[in-house]
């Protein structure tokens, strides 16, 4: 009884996380541009997961909660988080500018070089975009908070491993582009893709923020 209990929890977490999880977004673009480059790809998965998981932790003991509680922080994380995704998508356009790219070194240059530069900007993606917070805390936590005792943990263990398979995947679908994205013209149409999806998306994310 316990045993199917745990493993009806564990599959709604993993459903849930994998239905959240597999969008185009910020993050899985950044670690599909890494996984391309094949730049610190393992430390790129590694952050995704871990904190994926640890944002749903704290959805699911109260975090999510807490935010309705006080709309106010909810309007200033959501417009922080526009402006940023505004500026992360005008950089990737400005990427396809005449001089800014399009040599066979655009890869290494529209990227940080170091891991802990990679890490930096990935933490930044991750933590100023509202989605995350939408989805892991607000969403993913407040389903999974409805469990009880130890299904909590199991519901845990089941977004953990929905995001470990996520992310995961596409470093493996990154590696296979690999020789799509030997020639300049393939990354112009991914900073194209990134810079509209990022641009929509802050407009969006506005529009939320100014209905708080």
């Amino acid at each position: 009884m316990q045993f199917t209990s745990n493993l009806t929890a564990w599959a709604g977490g993993f459903m849930v996380c994998l239905a959240l999880v597999a969008s185009i977004g910020a993050q899985n673009l950044f670690l599909l541009r890494q996984a391309v480059a094949g730049r610190h790809v393992s430390a790129c998965v590694a952050w995704c997961v871990v904190s994926d998981v640890a944002l749903t932790a704290i959805g699911v003991v109260g975090m999510a909660q807490v935010l309705a509680g006080w709309p106010g922080l909810a309007f200033w994380l959501t417009l922080g988080g526009a402006v940023f995704l505004l500026c992360y998508g005008l950089r990737a356009w400005a990427r396809l500018l005449p001089g800014k790219g399009g040599a066979v070194h655009m890869a290494p240059q529209g990227l940080p070089a170091t891991r802990s530069k990679v890490l930096a900007a990935l933490a930044a993606l991750t933590l100023l975009n509202p989605h995350v917070y939408l989805d892991t805390v607000l969403l993913a936590g407040s389903i999974g908070a409805r469990e009880v005792g130890s299904l909590k943990l199991a519901f845990l263990a089941g977004g953990a491993s929905a995001s470990l398979i996520w992310f995961l995947s596409l470093a493996f679908a990154g590696r296979k582009l690999q020789a799509v994205f030997a020639r300049p013209a393939a990354w112009r149409v991914l900073d194209a893709f990134t810079g509209a999806s990022m641009l929509a998306l802050a407009a969006w994310v506005g529009l939320l923020s100014r209905d708080m």
